[in-house]
């Protein structure tokens, strides 16, 4: 028998391939699924079943190219209602793999058709449960993503303490737990950085396996939900009614473009030119208009919380050999609509003539020294809340990179403004956001609030202050 865990950081998410006696599931792909075709082929085995455990809002699954590649069952928990052909398989059937079976658990909560999948060996003994956004290592799943009708979040959490109290918490202790996502998805609001734990040490950790009645579970779980990115609900849509194979849309969107056809594709079909370099290199020098998300950092979830038209047309600038990674992971996220790349990266667009803007960058200390010299500054803290609550530069405005969007009018239209994060990652992203939408006074705290607080040329508070409005 093999379990095998497939993480992918960026996207903070968990897929899982499982075989045994030659024949293969795959737990919730995502979307490029050659890996998952070749890590059966090199072990003679047959991929059964694609299993799903819900209609995911975070990723697009890679379900449908896998089953019409392997020929594999695509398989829901009860309530699903995929456009393809699936099947929707009923609380607490087996399915048969090679010398093991999986066991169906249906437990809605955090969507009404939320299933788990029990692993149970060859001896007959319950070894690991894939939980996908049921339960996560140190959360469960927010109740928030699947209201409907007269259903509230409330109601979604209700049936998710029943799930939780009547399904997995009466597994035996030393079942191993497989989520479908850690720390730094925004499926959840308190996931641990490990990526599987056991139900019994769950049940002592996890905040949500303690709660005692279900009005203290509702209280707690559906606390401090932060709004979800707005591309959630387009990658339901997808994941339900199936979408574009990512081979075709890879072969479509891995054309090489010169600089003049960018200029033209950016006037004449309002093209955004999406710079995927590190941001060191690009507060240097890049292509007016262009908006910042780097490829090193959380690239598909900035995407989709930031660009919050799915369909946008996008032109790819990226370090020379990285343009189809960047289109791979656009693609998990369901932003297909990729129209090429800058052939030969930034040092063509130079050659060209091709126009530059560039982000101003100081130093803390050089921040220091406008404050103590009593010179009017527009600081700016684009950090997460939990991040400013626990401690922010003195009168900083509280404008969190999640809802720029919301918070344009805060910027000052005359003098400067002072943007920092917490290293120099979303505080670049952000400023490229407002340079593109004509805010250009802005400048970049060099090393964010790291360095700000270890230069001690700023005073730094501790207590939470009011956000901007």
């Amino acid at each position: 028998m093999i379990v095998e865990q497939i993480y992918t950081g960026c996207l903070a998410q968990g897929a899982y391939y499982i075989e045994s006696n030659g024949e293969a599931a795959v737990i919730d792909p995502l979307r490029a699924v050659q890996s998952y075709i070749d890590m059966a082929s090199r072990n003679g085995a047959k991929v059964k079943y694609v299993l799903e455990t819900h209609f995911h809002a975070d990723f697009v699954s890679g379900h449908v190219d896998l089953a019409k590649k392997t020929g594999a069952k695509i398989v829901f928990g009860p309530k699903a209602e995929p456009a393809f052909d699936a099947y929707i398989a009923n609380d607490g059937e087996i399915l048969p793999l090679g010398d093991i079976s999986i066991k169906v658990l249906h437990t809605p909560g955090h969507t009404f058709e939320s299933t788990c999948y029990l692993l149970i060996n060859a001896d007959g003994k319950p070894c690991c449960v894939f939980t996908g956004d049921t339960l996560f290592i140190g959360d469960v799943g927010r109740p928030d993503l699947a209201q409907k009708g007269n259903i509230t979040e409330k109601d979604l959490a209700g049936m998710l303490f029943e799930s939780l109290n009547t399904k997995l918490k009466k597994l035996p202790d030393d079942v191993i737990v497989y989520p479908a996502h850690g720390a730094g998805s925004a499926c959840g609001k308190n996931m641990s950085r490990e990526t599987w734990d056991t139900i019994g040490n769950q049940k002592k950790v996890n905040y949500a396996l303690r709660a005692e009645t279900k009005e203290q579970f509702i209280s707690e779980v559906t606390d401090g939900l932060a709004p979800p990115p707005y591309y959630f609900p387009e990658n339901v849509k997808l994941n339900k009614t199936g979408y574009e194979s990512f081979d075709s849309v890879l072969e479509r969107s891995f054309k090489a473009l010169q600089p003049r056809e960018i200029s033209f594709l950016v006037s004449e079909e309002t093209a955004l030119i999406l710079d995927t370099r590190h941001q060191n290199d690009f507060v240097q020098g890049f292509i007016p208009g262009s908006v910042f998300i780097g490829i090193g950092g959380d690239f598909a979830p900035w995407v989709g919380t930031l660009i919050r038209d799915i369909h946008q047309p996008l032109i790819i600038v990226a370090d020379p050999g990285k343009e189809q990674e960047v289109i791979t992971r656009l693609s998990r996220v369901g932003y297909d609509n990729v129209l090429g790349y800058l052939e030969g990266g930034m040092e063509i667009w130079k050659m060209s003539g091709g126009e530059l803007d560039n982000i101003e960058t100081i130093t803390a200390d050089n921040l220091g020294s406008l404050v103590n010299n009593d010179q009017e500054t527009n600081i700016f803290d684009v950090r997460r809340e939990g991040e400013y609550e626990a401690e922010h530069v003195e009168n900083a405005r509280f404008t969190p990179l999640s809802y720029l969007n919301d918070h344009m009018e805060a910027f000052q239209r005359e003098g400067s403004n002072y943007i920092h994060c917490a290293s120099g990652f979303r505080s670049v992203i952000a400023i490229s956001i407002l340079k593109a939408r004509g805010i250009h006074n802005v400048v970049n705290i060099g090393g964010g609030f790291k360095a700000i607080k270890e230069s001690g040329a700023v005073p730094v508070t501790d207590f939470v202050c009011s956000s901007a409005q």
